[in-house]
């Protein structure tokens, strides 16, 4: 049993890491603020999950475990939030979720 805990255990953290590395391919790969933020936040939420999961069956029933679901329900509020906030700050600051043109020429600083 101890060998499939491990395995199963391993399997989530590999597949956290897996979603995080792709979080941050993302955030270099995709073309506007909108978009970036939206593949980060995604992953970003379900690659932390899958990596406390794994932690918490290597650390069994124990006060570990409590301290990493807590950490995971707030991960689970903050991170949309914090998401939430950046958009909304984004489309304040004239960056439009409707025309991907016109905030590439605001990001790279070009005028008109």
């Amino acid at each position: 049993m101890s060998l499939a805990l491990d395995i199963a255990s391993w399997a989530l953290m590999v597949l956290g890491g897996g979603l995080m590395v792709t979080s941050a391919i993302g955030l270099l790969r995709l073309p506007d603020v909108f978009t970036r933020l939206h593949g980060a936040s995604i992953a970003d939420t379900g690659g932390a999950a899958l990596l406390l999961l794994g932690m918490a069956l290597q650390a069994g029933f124990t006060l570990v475990t409590v301290k990493l679901a807590l950490i995971g329900i707030f991960l689970f509020f903050t991170t949309p939030t914090a998401s939430h906030a950046v958009a909304h700050a984004a489309i304040l600051g004239g960056l439009s979720p409707d025309d991907p043109s016109a905030n590439q020429k605001s990001e790279s600083g070009e005028k008109g």
